[in-house]
Order: structure tokens, then sequence, then C-alpha cells
């Protein structure tokens, strides 16, 4: 990993990652100490492009845990090929005793490794694990994780336990659609990601999107703020994150535009809205002004 939090932050400015100072130091003392992560924000904030950006700094593999409603155990940890299984059954009837053969079907060799276990397993130098939108799975699922947030380390009731062969990166995301249990958050590091400020979102632009001009890419990441800023994001029920920005700019780039008007932010609002109240909202009034006050600026 590198060695300090100066050098994780260069590091993730060559993988197209621009972290701030606080959130490198959350990312470094993660590493560092060998805890969880927990990232809550707005949606589009770089929450997820984090672990993938960790995953290629530290040359490890990154392995994805979707959470949504009725996430089930078996989907984040290991269920038995159970297919496989029955066909050892029926091959190997009768020709030993039954409690060898249920042995037997209970081998490594028929589990199938989801996410938590891939990332238990995972040969040197181990694997970033994504826990994403964990806000969207149930209290229940929170619960079944709190062996391996706390001890890297999960529980078969046919195997024992799994402990972790090389301590797994662990990222954890959540957009606050509810409150996350008390245990889970006491297991893991606490980091809020905000918008980025004017300079840094700029940056980003520039190095996701390198065919823009200089003048677009300025264009772009202060009319994206001025949509973020009070008054104007009361106008908003969703204010555009950092992946609106950047598709915009490439939308913008193919467009052939070379500074923004009120026709082309107009034609092109449902890039940076994804709800149709929001698209409403960003009338031509509204977008003039917005571009007077960033001329202005």
């Amino acid at each position: 990993m590198p060695p300090t939090i100066d050098a994780l932050v260069a590091a993730l400015e060559g993988a197209g990652y621009f972290a701030d100072r606080r959130l490198a130091t959350a990312a470094f003392l993660a590493l560092k100490l060998q805890r969880p992560l927990l990232l809550e924000g707005e949606p589009g904030v770089g929450k997820t492009e984090l672990a993938k950006s960790l995953a290629q700094v530290l040359g490890r593999e990154l392995l994805r845990l979707q959470c949504y409603d009725g996430l089930e155990q078996r989907e984040a940890l290991y269920e038995w090929n159970y297919a496989a299984q029955l066909l050892h059954l029926r091959a190997t009837e009768g020709q030993a005793p039954a409690e060898d053969i249920e042995r037997e079907v209970y081998q490594p060799r028929y589990l199938i490794r989801r996410p938590l276990l891939q990332a238990l397993q995972a040969p040197p130098p181990g694997a970033v694990l994504l826990i994403d939108e964990i806000d969207r799975a149930d209290e229940p699922f929170e619960a079944f994780l709190l062996e391996y947030l706390g001890e890297y380390q999960v529980s078969i009731p046919e195997l024992g336990t799994v402990r972790a062969a090389c301590t797994p990166v662990t990222i954890l995301t959540s957009n606050r659609t509810r409150e996350l249990n008390d245990a889970v958050k006491r297991r893991c590091l606490y980091h809020w990601l905000d918008y980025p400020e004017r300079e840094r979102e700029l940056a980003i632009v520039r190095a996701r999107v390198p065919e823009a001009s200089a003048a677009l890419a300025v264009q772009v990441a202060a009319f994206v703020g001025q949509l973020r800023r009070t008054p104007h994001a009361a106008h908003f029920q969703r204010a555009p994150g950092i992946a609106e920005s950047v598709e915009w700019a490439r939308a913008l780039v193919a467009l052939d535009t070379l500074t923004l008007d009120p026709e082309v932010v107009q034609d092109t609002a449902g890039i940076l809205f994804k709800q149709r109240e929001d698209v409403a909202a960003l009338t031509s009034v509204l977008t003039a002004e917005l571009l007077h006050e960033e001329a202005q600026s």
C-alpha cells in the first residue's frame, strides 16, 4: 500500500480518482488499521468509484456485493451446488455408509462462493470487497454482516469457521435512504462524502473527458456547482452528481459544443437530472440566470 497519505492521493489521481485530504486520510487509515470503511453521501459523489480505484492502485481483485431489498445470506456468502451433490449421491449410492456419503457431499468442491466468501479466500495480495448501497438491504442482513466486519470471518455450519487468508479491503457505501444499525457503524471507519468543490470537480471532468476543451470543462464544473448551491438547489429534488457532470461533458463534446448557452442546456437537461420534475424545474429563465451568474463569477 502507499506509505503515506500524500502517496495515496497521488496514486488515486493516477487511477483517475481525485480525493480530497479528508477522504484520503479515511482511506489510508482503513488500509493501515485493516478496518472496513463506511462511506455515506448523496448518489453520484464517487463512493463506488473509490473502491474501484483502490483496487486498481493496490493491484487487488474487486469483488462487488450489490445490496437490495430482500438480499439473502446465500446470495452474499455461499450456497451448495445441489445438482452436483445429487449426482454424487446417485453415483455412490450403496457403495459406502450413508454418513460417509453425507460428509463427502459437503466438501469445498461443491461450494458456490459468493462475494463475501470469495473475499475471505482470495489469494495474495487479497481482494477489495465493495458492499454497495448497504442501506437498501434489511436489518437482518446487517446483523449477518457483523461477524465479517468485526473479525473478517464467517461461519459455515457444514464446514466451520472460515477466516480471511489475506485481510480484504472492505468498502461499504450508503445513500442514507435509511439509518444503519449502530453495530455496523462501530465496526467501520466512517466518512461522509460530499459533492466536490469546484476545482476538484474540474480536475475530474478534465481527467475523465480529456477531449473536452479547457473552456468547456470549466463551464461544466461551474454550472453544475451552481445547480447544487442554494438557493438554486431548492428547485430540484436531487442535484446532479459527479457521474452526471462527466456524462454531460461527454454529451456536450459529442454535440460539438464550444460554449454553454440556454438552448444546449435545455436540450441536454435529461443527462443532468433523472426525474421529470427536476428536468421541468430547469426552466429557460433559471438557465439564463445561472449562466449569467457563472459569467459574472
